[in-house]
């Protein structure tokens, strides 16, 4: 089981964009991710009509590594570390460190 998983709410920790807030958009690979507004680079992109794209600048989200983020705790209003609980049935689940409850 991953500690960070689509859809959760991080902080990113440290880089440019330290401090900003977003939802992981996808997991790009077992080290990456990209997330909403976060990382925005711009790219110069070539028109090809038989797909119908036109040329020019586009903005793009760029993956982050994720040993720069950290998931946010709204309940602390701080980002927060991930753990992981096995119930009496074999259950995994994901906690948060700082206040044990579930994610």
């Amino acid at each position: 089981m991953r500690k960070i998983k689509k859809g959760d709410d991080v902080v990113v920790l440290s880089g440019k964009d330290k401090g900003k807030r977003g939802s992981v958009v996808r997991i790009v690979n077992k080290n990456y991710a990209q997330i909403q507004n976060v990382n925005v680079q711009r790219k110069h992109q070539k028109p090809n009509p038989s797909n119908g794209t036109t040329g020019g600048i586009i903005t793009v989200n760029m993956p982050v590594h994720l040993s720069n983020v950290a998931i946010f705790n709204s309940s602390k209003n701080k980002h927060d570390r991930v753990g992981f609980n096995i119930d009496s049935e074999g259950n995994k689940t994901r906690i948060f460190r700082s206040t044990a409850e579930k994610i």
